[in-house]
């Protein structure tokens, strides 16, 4: 006899603002539990040290998944110069350092950006969850191999610098699926002859869906164990909530 799976039947998508330090699977798998969902799913990875907007499909929802992976992303990211890592971000060992002192100007920021706008060619990083042979990059990157891999086409749409300082850089940036945010970091401070590697992402946006919507696991525990008046199922996302060209015929 097989066993009956268990859960509520529960339709809908839910803004999560995934903590740091965390996977997106764990989060994902954190949010299900709290809404005692029998199906869920997610619409794009967040790396652990980075935080924002990770949409939950739970449900029949789960068959917006594929137009969400599509959508366009917005990030907040973090730049330090001077070193690059394994990983591109703060995770990684450091492989190589520029020659210090070294101080990036604003005006020398701003005059190399605009290169980046627009189709341009990324090469995946090593620690990705990209597939060669059945196996994700990063398990080779762990065991020391450096594995051949094709180029891409992203779209950037636009860079924005929000703060500088003479050591670090702050830019909004939006972009196409498949962006990594991570090589952009490595190749703007490649590009200013500094190196450079991420200290901090955040999504703030996919497609129509924006992190000011979003809400914490912490407030999703705060909810369930005080019996707050908040009903959580209200925060998810339903049919008459999502615009009519995420939704397939059938939901």
């Amino acid at each position: 006899m097989s066993r009956r799976r268990r859960g509520r039947l529960l339709d809908g998508l839910f803004l999560l603002d995934k903590p740091v330090g965390m996977s997106s699977n764990h989060a994902l798998q954190r949010a299900r539990r709290l809404y005692d969902a029998r199906k869920a799913g997610h619409t794009g990875t967040l790396d652990p040290f980075a935080t924002g907007l990770l949409i939950c499909c739970f449900g029949r929802a789960t068959k917006l998944s594929a137009a969400l992976l599509e959508a366009d992303k917005n990030y907040i990211a973090t730049l330090r110069w001077g070193a690059e890592t394994t990983t591109a971000d703060l995770d990684g060992e450091v492989t190589v350092r520029a020659e210090m002192p070294f101080a990036i100007t604003a005006a020398q920021v701003d005059a190399v950006l605009p290169q980046f706008i627009g189709t341009i060619e990324q090469m995946p990083p090593m620690y990705s969850a990209l597939k060669k042979d059945g196996r994700p990059l990063y398990e080779y990157a762990r065991q020391g191999v450096e594995v051949e891999r094709a180029a891409r086409h992203v779209q950037i749409y636009g860079l924005k610098r929000l703060c500088h300082t003479a050591q670090s850089l702050t830019l909004e940036v939006r972009c196409s699926k498949g962006t990594y945010v991570r090589t952009l970091a490595q190749d703007i401070g490649r590009a200013l002859g500094c190196y450079a590697h991420l200290t901090a992402l955040r999504r703030t946006q996919i497609g129509p869906f924006n992190i000011d919507a979003a809400h914490s696991l912490r407030s999703l525990q705060t909810a369930i164990a005080e019996k707050s008046t908040v009903d959580i199922d209200q925060w998810l996302l339903t049919g008459k909530d999502l615009p009519a060209e995420l939704l397939p015929v059938n939901f």
